[in-house]
């Protein structure tokens, strides 16, 4: 039986005659990644804010760890972490003293506070660096600091808000890998994030989230398949044969080819992708059709984002409120 660490039933907040969220539903399973995407203003970061226990809300119920968001909320920050899109780390502190600051500040006693930090350090390869000032740090470096301070307590459920923002590829990979240890342990991650590359990698189910309501909820595979799942391209060799070839394929694929005369290239989903390719290539093959590229390809997050919302994950939704754009986000 499925249990659910995070739950929101018809959530609702407005700011002034902006809606930043209009019943708006989550339930994130058990130690599960599970992201949260939308356009910037789609009101991903006021949902983790209210479900942190750090902004209230108008409608609607939400509960973390089993405890009422709004009835119980010194119950659910006991048992979260959160790590906004900005590194909250004290940049003239060294990166041991951070982590001690935080365990003090969680009312872990001075021992236990350097041992959780000496615990933390050598967890998030950062020993080496534990006494240098962590204004010295790499963006890389101090996102995993940040995340650090984030797991004095030992989370259940980790807010993760945009947490790779301006890292570099490698940084945003070592992030993951963190996250993925996490959850290896037993914790439950709600992660928002534009990189839809990341959703892909880490999000075992995926809420797209648009003008503050879920439209969409699945696995990121089930997300793809909503644009139309395989789909088979044919590059012919002479642009002349383009629509001839698009006359052969689209009746054996079972729906009108997109052709792109540019290229020379002809798109078509495809139900069966195997047959289908190996019926294709065989017709065109048969009717004097020269190929130079042919192949089988597999709709992307991002297209399957930009189909259920209309928008690129960095475009903003308009208006996006009133002097609160940081909330709607």
């Amino acid at each position: 039986m499925t249990t659910f660490e995070v739950v929101a039933e018809g959530l609702g907040k407005r700011y002034g005659p902006t809606r930043a969220l209009d019943s708006f539903d989550l339930a994130v399973p058990t130690g599960t990644v599970y992201g949260l995407l939308g356009p910037n203003g789609a009101g991903k970061t006021t949902a983790v804010r209210i479900l942190a226990t750090l902004l209230r809300f108008d409608a609607g119920r939400a509960s973390v760890a089993g405890y009422d968001v709004l009835r119980q909320p010194d119950e659910v920050r006991a048992r979260i972490g959160l790590t906004g899109q900005y590194a909250a780390v004290d940049e003239t502190l060294s990166g041991r003293q951070n982590l001690e600051l935080f365990g003090r500040l969680f009312r872990l006693g001075r021992r236990a506070a350097r041992q959780r930090a000496d615990e933390l350090l050598e967890r998030f390869g950062l020993e080496d660096a534990a006494s240098r000032s962590a204004g010295e740090y790499s963006g890389g470096m101090r996102r995993r600091l940040d995340l650090a301070a984030s797991l004095i307590r030992t989370p259940r459920v980790l807010f993760l808000d945009e947490p790779t923002t301006g890292l570099d590829p490698r940084s945003r990979n070592q992030v993951w890998d963190l996250v993925r240890a996490l959850v290896a342990d037993g914790t439950t991650v709600l992660l928002t994030t534009q990189y839809l590359e990341e959703a892909d990698q880490l999000a075992h189910r995926i809420s797209v989230i648009d003008a503050g309501r879920v439209v969409a909820e699945g696995s990121p595979d089930e997300l793809k398949a909503m644009t139309g799942g395989d789909r088979v391209e044919v590059v012919v060799r002479d642009v002349a044969a383009l629509t001839r070839a698009a006359r052969i394929v689209g009746p054996i694929c079972g729906a009108e080819p997109e052709v792109d005369p540019e290229v020379r290239r002809l798109s078509v989903p495809v139900a069966d992708r195997v047959a289908g390719l190996v019926d294709v290539v065989r017709a065109l093959d048969d009717a004097g059709i020269a190929v130079e590229d042919i192949g089988l390809r597999r709709a992307t997050l991002d297209e399957a984002f930009l189909y259920l919302t209309g928008h690129r994950p960095d475009e903003a939704r308009e208006p996006v409120g009133v002097g609160r754009k940081a909330d709607l986000a």
